[in-house]
């Protein structure tokens, strides 16, 4: 069991504790430089009095996270086994259903301990670490999950390179290793998945709820362009969602061949569909010149993106982004606007759009609003953990 340490910490972060925010800001500390990573640590209100037991786990803003606020509790394979057995309870629903055969068992700090996800793949568990702190209880945590569920596989991704980046590894923990790609289902479409390439496995499964309303309420007879592509996944839910045609826009190499496979583990033709590997921004031009216009346009951009010729922050240039899939899309066409920036909240997401429809001098309404579907569970006290934001815009 690791060492607790007796911190003070400044009145404020005594004050968010005590309400329940999870996370343990550098700002609420005298004296951070010398509490290493793992570090269990008492933390105690200016007068001496306890308020909470955290661990040390250095995250961008965040200097950790908190565990319990019961002073007796010890952080040991128990602790972790219990907060794993509640996740696994509230995704029951998930267990039992034969159409979807991936989604997250355990979000972080939404199920108590944050810098910790464990997505599940059809009986593989992928467990991803960001920070060395929460790294260091590699082995409760594993004897946790290992108590908890049965399992052909575990993997893990390690993601707390200084800037959150993944650590390049095998991956591979314990039980059988998977044969890839494993084919995995959501909503009853195929994903193949990868679990031990690189840092991405080939689906971004917070998008589940707006793929599957893509498919059943806005794809049938349409022409579909999917920007920032990736492997495609909204496109595969378009396409079987009834679609005439789908076009798919990255500037990835990979994203051709993996786009390709989607289709294929679907039993969709892909020669009837366009995968694109090409700078979006530039796609937006040439789509202009050749005049080309689309019926649903889908814009999922990264937070942040640097290619050869251009920097692209959602923050700061998300409405000329919109502005460019306005001039492409067709009367009466729908914009599905996505972006994952926990900085800024859905409110602000929304002047965006309006700045955005102003300056094309077009009107519009917004139809459907998502934000992370319900494996992905959040703490209310913490907002930046809800960050997915996605508006269904009608072009008028």
């Amino acid at each position: 069991m690791q060492k607790e340490l007796d911190i003070k910490i400044k009145d404020n972060l005594a004050h968010d504790l005590q309400k329940g925010v999870p996370i343990l800001l550098k700002d609420g500390f005298h004296e951070i430089d010398s509490l290493p990573e793992g570090a269990i640590l008492k933390l105690r209100n200016p007068t001496g009095k306890f308020v909470g037991k955290g661990y040390v786990g250095k995250q961008n803003k965040g200097i950790g996270w908190l565990l319990t606020k019961n002073e007796n509790e010890p952080i040991d394979t128990h602790f972790f086994q219990k907060k794993i057995a509640v996740a696994i309870k509230h995704r029951a629903d998930y267990f039992n259903s034969s159409d979807t055969t991936a989604f997250r068992v355990f979000n972080g700090e939404g199920d108590g301990i944050g810098g910790l996800t464990i997505d599940y793949f059809d009986g593989f568990y992928l467990l991803s670490w960001y920070s060395e702190g929460i790294y260091s209880f590699k082995e409760m945590i594993l004897a946790g999950l290992e108590a908890s569920v049965s399992y052909k596989g575990i993997y893990e991704k390690k993601r707390f390179d200084t800037k959150g980046q993944y650590l390049e590894d095998d991956d591979f923990v314990k039980g059988e290793r998977g044969e890839f790609p494993l084919i995995v289902k959501e909503s009853g479409q195929n994903f193949a998945i990868y679990l031990n390439d690189g840092a991405m496995v080939g689906v971004f499964l917070d998008q589940r709820d707006v793929r599957k309303k893509i498919r059943d309420a806005y794809a049938q007879g349409k022409t579909v362009l999917n920007t920032f592509s990736y492997t495609g996944a909204f496109s595969i839910f378009a396409a079987a969602g009834g679609a005439t045609k789908t076009t798919s826009v990255d500037l990835a190499k990979r994203s051709l061949s993996k786009t390709t496979e989607q289709f294929e583990v679907n039993g969709i033709d892909e020669e009837k569909q366009d995968i694109i590997v090409m700078d979006v921004f530039d796609y937006f031009k040439y789509a202009k010149r050749k005049e080309l216009s689309f019926d649903v346009v889908i814009l999922d951009p990264p937070s942040f993106a640097r290619s050869k010729k251009y920097t692209f922050s959602s923050a700061k240039d998300y409405t000329n982004l919109l502005q460019d899939a306005i001039a492409i899309t067709e009367r009466n066409g729908v914009i599905v606007a996505s972006t994952n920036n926990a900085t800024f909240g859905m409110k602000k997401f929304k002047t965006f759009v309006e700045k955005a429809f102003k300056e094309s001098n077009r009107q519009y309404t917004i139809e459907e609003e998502f934000s992370l579907p319900s494996d992905f569970r959040t703490s209310p006290l913490f907002k930046e953990g809800n960050y997915l934001k996605v508006l269904f815009v009608r072009v008028k």
